[in-house]
């Protein structure tokens, strides 16, 4: 990674070609991941690098996820919607691993470029996540669904991730709408 970041400046600094960026020899999905970010992620951050490949000893398919979502980190471009979701502790009173992974897994069709918020617990989810579009939080049987960090609607907890993808499905369709 260190190497890959000191070649790609050396070469930058000589040469005006464009010129394609990456970390062959990565790994699997998280060594991988994280080998591509950090080398990747500065290169890109000063400016150096035309094109990249993110190389995983994985499906294609998550190549290009962990690529989308470099570009997202740099605010070099964005698309669709963004997950943030908290590691828990011990507030969380939900399966909150399946939420989060159910809502991700809604999200990779959407086009709507809203920030989206998963949260273990209703006590700081709201607020930890106020930036977010829209969120959710849950526990002791309650789950609330909030908009910029603020109550918008509460619901039984064996309710919630209907709800919420109910209402993602709606912000989709308006989103929709609005670029036809």
């Amino acid at each position: 990674t260190l190497t890959t970041i000191a070649g790609y400046r050396r070469l930058a600094a000589r040469t005006d070609y464009p010129l394609h960026l990456g970390v062959t020899e990565a790994g699997g999905l998280i060594a991988g991941t994280v080998k591509s970010s950090v080398a990747l992620g500065i290169l890109l951050f000063e400016g150096i690098g035309d094109s990249f490949r993110i190389s995983l000893t994985r499906d294609p398919v998550e190549e290009m996820r962990v690529a989308w979502e470099l570009l997202r980190s740099l605010r070099i471009r964005e698309r669709g919607p963004e997950l943030i979701s908290c590691p828990t502790c011990g507030r969380t009173r939900i399966d909150l691993f399946s939420l989060a992974e159910q809502v991700e897994a809604r999200l990779q069709t959407m086009r709507a470029p809203i920030k989206v918020a998963v949260m273990g617990c209703v006590v700081n989810g709201p607020g930890e996540a106020r930036e977010a579009d829209i969120g959710i939080a849950g526990g002791h049987g309650v789950g609330i669904l909030f908009k910029k960090g603020e109550l918008y609607r509460k619901v039984p907890e064996a309710q919630l991730l209907a709800v919420f993808l109910e209402e993602l499905e709606r912000i989709e369709a308006e989103w929709g709408g609005l670029q036809s």
